[in-house]
């Protein structure tokens, strides 16, 4: 099919990078725009990724590149991907291959010619497609008509596809949100039925990186609900989840955040979540306060919240905020909107003592300098975080007359 526009839209919405494509092309003229980018050129959405595919061995690509003055990075060679950088601008250019072995997670791959080969060893039939030079889109499996019709499908046999590499369950699912209908294909969804156990086999890493990603996609909700058809979300979450309270979370108009999100999904143990998908220490952080206490609440005075914003980082406070206002409300608010306002134009307090004040008293460094300094602070929180350095100073004085000993 000859489809101009495809690379007019390039050229509009993306020249430089048009302009590097068309220098790559005139070194490697049988390579092919494939897969994220000529699908999304299609639907005219964004492109975020120059992917290209050529019959060449990548040791041919590399050389050609490199006489052309093209720097090249040997980014994958085993699997026959190198990586041409124009003005900071990576294309990523792959042989085409056909897998001779596959365990569920990895592909032994060898070298072939035949484009129609290296597209049906492809996910699903919309990231099956490649584009000339010439503009020319080569849809081998009926890509663009699946994608007309907002239907994900497997290229070929689905439960073939699914056994190859287990990832492309959770990915059916991220691609059924961002470029499906309302009804999965049932070819489909059988096959991950059956084999929604293969989740179990892939690495953490990989599903949280996909579960993120629906989190933060479109219609999440409903896609969470056809993992649990599946069978799928139990996998994924066996700590257990409740897809209605992230709705309800979602009603109120809660910031598309995928930690945030996680929180309202998991029903179970957040930190057990945390540690067996391996979140890193910043998200385990994030996911763990999200849950934590206390949570400020409609009608509380800085007075109360001053404490709060003391002891905790505003951003703790605003998602515990969303989260009870899901369990309380469950939609838009204006009061809940008004207490992140005021919690948003606090200053964060500070307490005004430091350990130098305790032992300018004449109180040697130790463990007597950090209790009068609790005891000082805690007076300091109950009292609204309102006294300055002369008041927490003469508190501090009336602690150290009060105490049974003053180490010197």
């Amino acid at each position: 099919m000859k489809a101009g526009n495809l690379l007019d839209a390039l050229h509009r919405d993306m020249p430089d990078v048009a302009r590097h494509l068309a220098r790559i092309w005139g070194i490697v003229p049988d390579a092919r725009l494939v897969g994220g980018a000529v699908r999304d050129l299609l639907c005219g959405r964004g492109v975020a990724d120059i992917d290209l595919a050529s019959p060449h061995a990548p040791d041919v690509v590399m050389a050609r590149l490199k006489q052309a003055g093209i720097r090249v990075v040997p980014t994958g060679l085993s699997h026959g991907t190198v990586t041409a950088v124009l003005d900071g601008h990576p294309f990523e250019i792959t042989t085409l291959r056909r897998d001779e072995e596959t365990d569920g997670r990895h592909a032994t791959v060898t070298w072939t010619h035949d484009w129609r080969e290296d597209a049906a060893r492809r996910d699903f039939t919309i990231n099956a497609m490649s584009c000339d030079s010439a503009g020319v889109v080569h849809d081998y499996f009926n890509g663009q008509a699946d994608l007309a019709a907002g239907r994900i499908r497997f290229v070929g046999d689905a439960r073939l596809r699914i056994t190859e590499d287990g990832l492309r369950i959770l990915r059916f699912f991220r691609f059924q949100a961002r470029y499906g209908g309302d009804a999965p294909e049932p070819e489909a969804m059988a096959a991950i039925t059956v084999l929604s156990g293969m989740i179990d086999r892939l690495s953490v890493e990989r599903v949280w990186s996909e579960l993120r990603r629906i989190l933060v996609g479109p219609h999440v909700v409903r896609t969470l609900a056809q993992m649990h058809a599946c069978h799928v979300l139990g996998h994924v979450l066996p700590e257990g989840y409740d897809i209605d309270r992230l709705g309800r979370l979602l009603a109120c108009g809660a910031p598309a955040d995928a930690v945030l999100r996680l929180a309202a999904l998991v029903s179970g143990d957040v930190r057990e979540v945390a540690r067996r998908l391996k979140l890193s220490r910043a998200d385990t952080t994030a996911l763990a306060q999200t849950r934590g206490e206390p949570v400020p609440l409609p009608g509380m005075g800085t007075g109360v919240l001053a404490p709060m914003l003391a002891d905790h980082a505003l951003r703790d406070l605003s998602w515990r905020t969303w989260l009870r206002q899901a369990d309380l409300a469950g939609q838009r608010s204006d009061t809940w909107d008004d207490l992140r306002a005021v919690l948003e134009g606090m200053e964060k307090p500070v307490f005004p003592l430091a350990g130098r004040d305790v032992m300018a008293t004449g109180l040697a460094s130790g463990a007597m300098v950090g209790q009068v300094l609790a005891q000082v602070r805690q007076w300091w929180l109950e009292n609204g975080c309102t006294a300055g350095h002369a008041a927490c100073a003469a508190r501090m004085d009336a602690v150290l007359r009060d105490s049974p000993t003053r180490g010197t």
